[in-house]
């Protein structure tokens, strides 16, 4: 007993003793809190007055601090600066928000006008996604009428066959494309074309491809793609010359070339290895 009464006032001190710290602690976080609500509620404004989409009102009110964050770095900061970067990385945030934001858009512009860029826009953004047969189908949708032999349509068709593995319906399109466009100049249908007779095992026609397109197309795929075909023919030496070439022709070429180019040149580093 006496050992419990004498530890009572000590407990009852301890306990008093963080009552008033955790009270100072509440009162000096009380003005940040007040700060907080009121960003909220200006930053949950500022998107219904602007029309912006509706999502970030739950970012905002939903996850205190890093939602206000999020959408000043996304909505307003690239809108205030103005640059290429700024404007970037906010499209970057937006897509992390609302992935499928310029999906329904470019779904809208379809159903309101119906008109070719609008289909290239629709079908490249399902595209990306891995949306083949969507895709497909959005720009058979606009191959009618005058626009039925429209280039665009009909490479946009034909990448979207090549990635569904359809690689006959898309050598077909790709064949039609320059047989009713004999003007249409188009480095990426030279090259899917070079890609597409190579899927079907016609090395033979696929090599007069590549070398035709590598010299002049603008990056490192075409010729990278040129010295593997040439490899798989057992054109060794050949092979590495196309290979050689491009790396050192890459090493004398500005920064940036070199690492927007940096998937085809590694992989062209480690054919050679």
């Amino acid at each position: 007993m006496s050992n419990g009464a004498s530890g009572w006032p000590a407990a009852k001190h301890s306990l008093a003793a963080l009552r008033r710290r955790l009270k100072v602690r509440y009162n000096g976080a009380m003005p940040f809190l007040i700060l907080s609500l009121l960003i909220q509620g200006a930053l949950i404004v500022h998107v219904i007055r602007t029309g912006r989409n509706q999502v970030w009102i739950l970012a905002i009110a939903l996850v205190p601090y890093v939602g206000p964050i999020i959408y000043v770095a996304a909505e307003i900061l690239p809108e205030l600066l103005g640059g290429r970067t700024a404007r970037r990385a906010g499209a970057g945030v937006r897509r992390m928000i609302d992935p499928n934001k310029d999906l329904r858009r470019a779904a809208t512009e379809v159903e309101i006008s119906g008109n070719v860029d609008a289909r290239r826009r629709l079908g490249e953004e399902l595209f990306e996604r891995g949306q083949f047969d969507e895709a497909i189908e959005v720009y058979r949708g606009g191959l009618k009428g005058i626009f039925e032999y429209d280039p665009t349509l009909l490479l946009g068709l034909a990448k979207a066959q090549f990635g569904k593995q359809d690689f006959s319906g898309a050598r077909a399109t790709l064949e039609g494309l320059s047989q009713h466009n004999p003007d249409f100049k188009s480095a990426d249908a030279q090259l899917l074309y070079a890609r597409t007779l190579e899927a079907q095992d016609a090395l033979e026609e696929a090599e007069r491809e590549y070398a035709l397109i590598a010299p002049g197309y603008p990056g490192a795929e075409a010729r990278l793609r040129y010295g593997v075909l040439l490899k798989r023919r057992g054109k060794l030496q050949e092979a590495q010359r196309v290979l050689k070439d491009l790396l050192d022709g890459a090493k004398l070429g500005p920064a940036h070339y070199r690492k927007a180019q940096a998937e085809w040149l590694d992989r062209a580093r480690r054919e050679l290895s």
